[in-house]
């Protein structure tokens, strides 16, 4: 059985940092790549960032979030993180964990940047 858990979510006074993880079993996870992907009220869904399988060396990320997070996998605990700094509130979302295998996704956790 699949399963992508998120956690690190919370609320943040902008400027502030926050680090998600996502934990993943069911699956080979250093095979396939991860993503992370946010949705905010009233928006679609769309990818923050992504990070290839293995070693992880290629990322991706969206133009609103380049130079503020980064996007790691820890192989050996089955693990993507999302490291999120100088948080804007318009960062505030649901932020969900995605993965190539068979496209499955995490049930998402809240972030939310408020002052």
């Amino acid at each position: 059985q699949v399963q992508l858990v998120e956690s690190g979510g919370g609320l943040v006074q902008p400027g502030g940092s926050l680090r998600l993880s996502c934990a993943a079993s069911g699956f080979t996870f250093s095979s396939y790549a991860m993503s992370w992907y946010r949705q905010a009220p009233g928006k679609e869904r769309e990818l923050v960032a992504g990070i290839t399988y293995g070693d992880g060396k290629n990322t991706r990320y969206a133009d609103s979030v380049k130079g503020r997070f980064t996007i790691s996998r820890d192989n050996a605990k089955n693990t993507v993180y999302l490291q999120m700094n100088s948080l804007k509130p318009e960062d505030t979302a649901v932020y969900y964990c995605w993965t190539a295998f068979r496209g499955y996704w995490g049930q998402g956790t809240q972030v939310t940047v408020s002052s």
